[in-house]
């Protein structure tokens, strides 16, 4: 509703009854003060003339004059000097109260749910971000993103605009497969390929697909935590295997299926999430034959392979798969930007049918024109040259945390320093307490994520995760400025360097 200047047309809805003994004008104080209470109708909203109201109402201009004149009197409306009429700006709080049998709450039970996604929601605006491994939007030339957005509205004669696959555009999936073909060593067809809003949505509905209530799904731990709270929303049963300093143990995992039979397995082989190891080609050709022989599926993510600084990126599992058992997960937000919700399932077209048939139900669509719009940028190459010029940035702040770590926090984290990947898994020093120390540098205006947050079983573990993607170089070092003091452990009697 308009808060400023006399209303253009009536926009709220208002019941009355002519067949009611009631008359109007009461009828119309009832239901504007009514509307008033239930906070439909602000303090200080203005209302239209009486004759604009009459007629969209169907009523003399009398009635309304009527009803207008009483409010007044009851002090619900004001006329200013501009002779408009408005909400009374002091109104009693006493009279803003819900109606007589209206509740705020709920009156029955609802299932509890976790989300750790909130997590990442954007830090308040004093506050630097460790958390997450997160690209910096700052970096991405929006103005070529919103011309060629421009452009794919204009082209398309207005069918981007309109109801098309489920799978998304035709046009995206062409070039996306020439890119994962190119970059990724993956052999897929555009209808081998589905996009999504995010690699999240991809999760959810592969959840949809291929579990039942009761079915086992195993996971890395630590792990990703919003790929198994996708898993458990349907019901499945997590298996945590663990993680050392080459990835996932797979020969755990080996012992484990002599127990226990497993639906699928969720895995990051590169750039673990979030340790940020690679895992070493014995390990990936084991998992791939016990996928087969045990007939599980095997859904790896990977999610920011452009950001390889030393060597070569790994190649995907989904590249050397002989079994048909890889199901990959990816993301383009992260060479963009982490708001441009835009994921993408590779996967055989049986499952892609499954999947359409789940998206068209759960999502329909995404949005055509912002996907016409990046593969306007994949085919100009503008998304690599981006990718190769935000790479270079990424790998200097990298350096940059390296040495203001070693040189500001010295021997309280170790860390092994990552290859690729946009953050950092540091070890604390056992004399550290990592919970209070999170706790105690979000005060003073910094955050990150402790191990605690990774760990299926939500136990507390002395690592420390930080995100360095999306700082510059001046926050970086007033991050780590703010790190200090480092809180000891409970009876220990000091501060490791304090400041």
């Amino acid at each position: 509703m308009c808060q400023s200047g006399r209303m253009r047309s009536w926009e709220l809805t208002l019941s009355l009854d002519r067949s009611s003994h009631q008359p109007l004008p009461m009828q119309l104080v009832l239901a504007i003060t009514e509307a008033i209470r239930r906070g439909r109708l602000e303090p200080g909203a203005a209302l239209p003339g009486t004759r604009p109201l009459a007629r969209t109402l169907g009523l003399h201009r009398n009635t309304v004059v009527a009803a207008f004149d009483e409010l007044r009197a009851q002090g619900w409306l004001e006329t200013t000097r501009a002779s408009h009429t408005r909400v009374t700006e002091t109104l009693p709080v006493a009279e803003l109260k819900p109606a007589r049998g209206q509740t705020k709450s709920l009156g029955f039970l609802l299932r509890p749910f976790e989300n750790s996604a909130r997590s990442f929601e954007a830090a308040p605006r004093d506050v630097l971000d460790f958390s997450g491994g997160l690209p910096d939007a700052r970096l991405f030339p929006s103005h070529l993103l919103a011309r060629a957005y421009r452009r794919a509205l204009k082209l398309s004669s207005g069918k981007a605009l309109a109801f098309g696959s489920p799978a998304g555009s035709l046009l995206l999936r062409e070039r996306l497969a020439e890119l994962l073909a190119t970059r990724r060593g993956l052999s897929v067809s555009p209808d081998e390929l589905l996009i999504t809003r995010g690699s999240q949505l991809a999760l959810h509905l592969l959840s949809i697909a291929l579990f039942r209530p009761g079915d086992v799904v195993a996971v890395e731990s630590p792990g990703y935590p919003s790929a198994r709270e996708a898993f458990t929303l349907l019901g499945a049963k997590l298996l945590p295997i663990p993680v050392d300093g080459e990835g996932l143990v797979v020969d755990k995992l080996a012992a484990a299926l002599e127990r226990t039979a497993i639906r699928a397995i969720y895995v990051t082989p590169h750039h673990h999430d979030p340790t940020t190891v690679t895992l070493p080609a014995r390990r990936r050709l084991a998992l791939l034959e016990l996928a087969r022989k045990h007939r599980f599926a095997i859904i790896e993510a990977d999610y920011d392979h452009e950001f390889q600084f030393e060597g070569a990126p790994v190649l995907p599992m989904a590249s050397s798969d002989p079994y048909g058992v890889v199901i990959s997960v990816g993301t383009l937000s992260k060479a963009i930007a982490p708001g441009l919700r835009m994921g993408f399932v590779a996967a055989p077209k049986q499952l892609l049918t499954t999947l359409l048939a789940i998206r068209g139900q759960v999502d329909r669509q995404g949005d055509l024109g912002l996907e016409n719009a990046v593969a306007e940028l994949l085919e100009d190459g503008e998304l690599l040259r981006h990718s190769l010029r935000a790479r270079r940035v990424f790998h200097a702040r990298r350096d940059l945390l390296v040495e203001l770590l070693r040189k500001k926090l010295g021997s309280a984290l170790s860390f092994e320093v990552p290859r690729g990947g946009l953050a950092l898994w540091a070890r604390v020093d056992d004399g550290i307490d990592v919970e209070v120390w999170a706790k105690a540098a979000l005060q003073r205006g910094v955050r990150f994520f402790t191990g605690r947050q990774y760990m299926p079983s939500g136990r507390a573990i002395p690592f420390v995760r930080l995100g360095f993607g999306h700082l510059d170089e001046a926050e970086l070092a007033e991050a780590v400025r703010r790190l200090k003091p480092l809180p000891a452990r409970a009876g220990t009697g000091r501060h490791v360097f304090d400041s």
